[in-house]
């Protein structure tokens, strides 16, 4: 059985009563292509569906000094940078391409307070365009630990990506594996960790959310 996320109720519902609807017309009216249509309209339901599913994992092993994977997708980042909205100083940048076929929900990487949270209007550049953690339609959420240890998440719209949802508010207490957001269709995470932060992957390296551990601090 497939998990849907919340998110995804509402195109999930209107794909799929509108495939049966269409479809019943077309058999009604005995068209003569009602197959190639059938198959065509499910491979998009399929996808749509796909692209909505929230896997039920649970964190293995819950560590405050361990940074799990956000997002689903591909390692496309692995390096030291200014960080210049919020600690504006050097910080390492980790971040994760999501494709369209990848899970698109966004987890809390580590257990804290939301301290910093907000909103940009920007962008849409290709996810992995250089610019596009500073230009693109983004969110910026910061977690404190609670040795006062922060890191910076922030979700990046993509050139498909026109809606970013997070639920993260200033104040609010972060659990470690818990949803944060969504991004819809096709997008991008970037960590910012401090500098003694021990990073556990490696470029073009394929991670999921909850299961694979990007760094440790």
């Amino acid at each position: 059985m497939i998990r849907i996320h919340k998110e995804g109720n509402f195109w999930v519902t209107f794909v799929c009563v509108s495939y049966i609807i269409i479809i019943g017309v077309l058999s009604y009216f005995k068209f003569f292509l009602i197959w190639p249509i059938a198959i065509l309209l499910g491979i998009f339901v399929y996808l749509i569906i796909n692209f909505f599913r929230n896997p039920d994992r649970k964190i293995s092993k819950f560590d405050d000094s361990l940074i799990y994977c956000p997002a689903d997708g591909k390692v496309v980042v692995i390096e030291k940078t200014i960080e210049t909205e919020y600690f504006k100083d050097e910080r390492i940048q980790v971040s994760v391409f999501m494709n369209p076929l990848n899970v698109h929900v966004n987890r809390y990487p580590w257990s804290g307070t939301v301290s910093f949270s907000k909103y940009h209007a920007g962008k849409f550049l290709v996810a992995w365009h250089p610019k596009s953690s500073t230009e693109n339609e983004r969110t910026t959420v910061v977690i404190k630990r609670n040795d006062g240890t922060e890191i910076l998440m922030r979700q990046i719209a993509g050139a498909l990506a026109k809606r970013i949802i997070c639920y993260s508010k200033e104040g609010d207490k972060a659990t470690q594996g818990d949803d944060m957001g969504f991004i819809k269709f096709g997008s991008r995470v970037d960590l910012y960790l401090p500098l003694n932060a021990k990073i556990n992957v490696t470029i073009d390296q394929i991670v999921k959310g909850n299961i694979d551990v990007i760094a440790t601090v």
